[in-house]
């Protein structure tokens, strides 16, 4: 049984369509990606998966069940850590598991039995007594993950779950969830961190304009949307602009070149004559490293800020 299938999902909000047509579906202990710049149709999606938004047209099933018409009892059957944590600031720690559990018609017994994994799981043993106000940044996010695992559930929606933590917490939450990953739970993740996208996912998918533009593990979508090397080109300040650069020479040593402020990005299938050339070039420095999933995401969605 597919954990979470979507076939020809439409939405809109009395203007363009959010969603025009989305189909994806999530094996079994994987670890699936919802890439997309803002308004690309992410949380709509989400939403409508989990029962809170009403499609126009389209087909759910989540945890094997249809959505909307039983997205509650579907929903029992899920972990959601969202983009806001929204933890109860009156309650300690333990206090916002045990009340949680409640919502899932737990016993409180067979919660305050797990409330010690639970912490231990998100590094927060000893801290069961604590304030929601004494916790870092970290630790919140951290406890909302352990919130979401109270129903032992085999299905996590995860939105956006690093955005604000320092590297430290980044890399704690990322051990986490390849821990869940080995448990054989399966992860849907929203995510504005390509690297992030890289180390945990499967596969994934890039969305844009509410419509599935790329799928494939990242590997593969790398593979098949872009050139396998970057060069990096920067001009020295008072000398020659990279820009300038670019506009003069870039084309007969690149396959493609995009300038973004005083840096040309030039994609290429043979670095060795590009990089020859760069070499006897006085005022520009350059970086080269190998094609990854942002230079495929900011190809496919392009540059341009989105609000």
């Amino acid at each position: 049984m597919e954990p979470l299938s979507i076939r020809g999902l439409h939405k809109s909000f009395g203007g363009p369509a959010v969603l025009a047509g989305l189909t994806f579906a999530l094996r079994p202990g994987e670890c699936y990606g919802l890439l997309g710049p803002n308004g690309a149709g992410k949380t709509t999606t989400l939403r409508c998966a989990l029962g809170l938004t009403r499609p126009d047209g389209g087909e759910i099933r989540l945890a094997g069940l249809p959505v909307p018409e039983r997205a509650r009892e579907a929903r029992a059957r899920v972990g959601i850590v969202p983009q806001m944590d929204n933890l109860d600031p009156d309650f300690t720690v333990a206090e916002n598991l045990l009340v949680y559990g409640r919502y899932f018609g737990l016993a409180d017994r067979a919660v305050r039995a797990r409330i010690p994994q639970l912490l231990d799981f998100a590094g927060l043993a000893g801290r069961a007594e604590a304030k929601i106000s004494t916790l870092s940044g970290g630790m919140k996010r951290r406890l909302t993950l352990a919130r979401a695992l109270v129903n032992d559930p085999d299905l996590l929606f995860l939105d956006e779950p690093t955005t604000g933590l320092d590297p430290q917490a980044r890399h704690l939450i990322w051990e986490r969830l390849k821990q869940l990953l080995a448990q054989g739970k399966t992860v849907l993740l929203t995510t504005h961190f390509m690297d992030e996208a890289e180390r945990l996912c499967h596969r994934l998918a890039i969305l844009d304009r509410g419509r599935l533009i790329a799928e494939g593990s990242p590997r593969e979508v790398i593979a098949a949307h872009i050139e396998p090397e970057v060069i990096e080109v920067y001009g020295e300040p008072g000398e020659m602009s990279a820009a300038a650069w670019a506009r003069d020479e870039a084309a007969q040593f690149a396959t493609r070149v995009e300038l973004a402020g005083e840096t040309a990005f030039c994609y290429v299938t043979e670095s060795r004559p590009l990089l020859r050339h760069l070499a006897d070039r006085r005022g520009l420095r350059y970086l080269h490293r190998p094609a990854n999933l942002e230079d495929v995401f900011l190809k496919l969605t392009g540059r341009d800020l989105r609000d």
